[in-house]
């Protein structure tokens, strides 16, 4: 049986995608470590997954095919909150009529939603 352990996006800046997950999940580095090519981000209250760091290949991909849908009850002041720390709504042209999430790219323009939880 297989469980997922790690969910690893790409960044050039490793410090600034620390700050805005930690600061965004209410994570923190893995033991305070953080190596210049990669780094492991765990919940601060223990349980759950995992977000690792690694050195960015190239640009994001506009339409990535593997991303991260964020649930919450209160939609609207999550993403004010996220966009506050560094994140940036995405013009997102795959949108339903009646979309019940909201497309952001973090500081480092990996792509990821904010659903609608309460719905």
């Amino acid at each position: 049986m297989l469980t997922i352990g790690t969910i690893v996006l790409a960044a050039e800046d490793m410090q600034r995608a620390a700050d805005f997950w930690c600061a965004a999940l209410d994570y923190r580095r893995r033991d305070g470590e953080q190596r210049g090519d990669w780094t492991v981000l765990v919940p601060a209250a223990g349980g759950g997954p995992q977000i690792g760091l690694q050195p960015a290949g190239g640009p994001a991909e506009k339409r990535p095919r593997v991303h991260l849908d964020l649930y919450s009850e209160q939609q609207a002041a999550e993403v004010e909150r996220l966009v506050g720390l560094g994140a940036r709504l995405v013009d997102w042209d795959l949108y339903p009529e009646d979309p019940d999430f909201v497309v952001l790219a973090d500081p480092e323009d990996n792509i990821f939603c904010v659903i609608d939880a309460a719905e």
